[in-house]
Parts: structure tokens; sequence; C-alpha cells
């Protein structure tokens, strides 16, 4: 059985969830594809340990500090293609940015295909249960577009902001999916 919990940030309320013992969500009010399947049976509760770690965790980061997705136990549900793009995603150093091309690139590398779909890498990407923690605010097109967050751009724009990305090369596109 999966628990819920709503918190507040500076990006707006957002919904946690846990299978009881580590985070499985953590989605933005609005986000597209927000709780999944999971959240169709969460019960909402509060009193977690692993609630109050995401609640710190997400107080410090909002702070300005540097909290990575080590510190808090994850298990984000999904197949091995996924798991393996969300386990690129946590390498991000804070305050950088990639490319779909990048983590598509190292896929291929990992699986051993001589060559991986980008297009594949975003679906994964933008399927992440974990937002802000599982940093996929961090993955931007080859052209420096700032697409691709389901969270919204604008939300995009201020965690990367929020980090001291330098946004000189970056853009907001004039049409897409994640606008």
């Amino acid at each position: 059985m999966y628990r819920s919990k709503a918190v507040r940030t500076p990006l707006g309320d957002a919904t946690l969830a846990s299978d009881g013992k580590s985070l499985t969500g953590l989605w933005l009010d609005n986000q597209k594809y927000h709780g999944g399947a999971i959240l169709g049976d969460a019960v909402e509760k509060d009193g977690l340990t692993v609630f109050d770690a995401a609640r710190d965790w997400l107080a410090r980061y909002f702070a300005g500090g540097r909290p990575t997705p080590d510190e808090l136990p994850l298990a984000p549900a999904g197949g091995e293609f996924r798991q393996g793009v969300w386990e690129i995603l946590r390498r991000i150093p804070y305050g950088e940015v990639v490319t779909y091309g990048d983590i598509a690139k190292q896929m291929a590398a990992r699986t051993g295909a001589a060559k991986m779909s980008g297009q594949a890498v975003g679906g994964a990407v933008g399927h992440n249960p974990i937002s802000i923690v599982i940093p996929c605010h961090r993955v931007v097109g080859a052209s420096g577009s700032l697409t691709g967050y389901g969270g919204g751009i604008w939300r995009k724009v201020k965690l990367l902001e929020l980090e001291g990305v330098d946004m000189a090369g970056l853009f907001v596109p004039a049409k897409g999916t994640a606008l």
C-alpha cells in the first residue's frame, strides 16, 4: 500500500508518495503524469520517516543547499530502461545540465547498443516520478532548448536559476509540449 502526503514548496504544492520505507514519488501540482498509477491507491498519511526526510531535503534544496539524491531512500517504479535513465539523472551534478543526446549515448554504452534514441530517453526523463530529487530539470535539448519538463517550463527555469546554472546559452522554445 502506498502512502501520500501533500507538501508546500516555493514552486507550489506537491505530493510525496512512499511505500512505507522509500520515496516513490514527488509530483508538483499540475505536473504531467501526476501520480501515475501510484496515487490512485495511496492513503494520505503523515508521520513517515521518509516524508520527514524528503521535507528536510526539499527545505535544504530550496534554501540553496546542495542535497544529493542518495541522501534519500528512493524507489521509483519503472522498467529497466527507465531505471537506467533515472540512475543517470541522479548523477548529473548540481548546477549543471546535460542533453538528451548525452544521456542516450550513456544508455547506449550501458546496454551495448550501437545507438540509442534521444526520444526514448526523453520519454523516460518525462516519466520521472520523483521530480526535483531525481533532477530531470537538468536535462536540455542539444540546441540549449529548455524543453521537456512536465512540471512546466517556468518551474524548470526557476530550478536551474536556483542552482546557478549559466542560462546564457539556454532558451525557452516558442512551441512545445511542456511549456
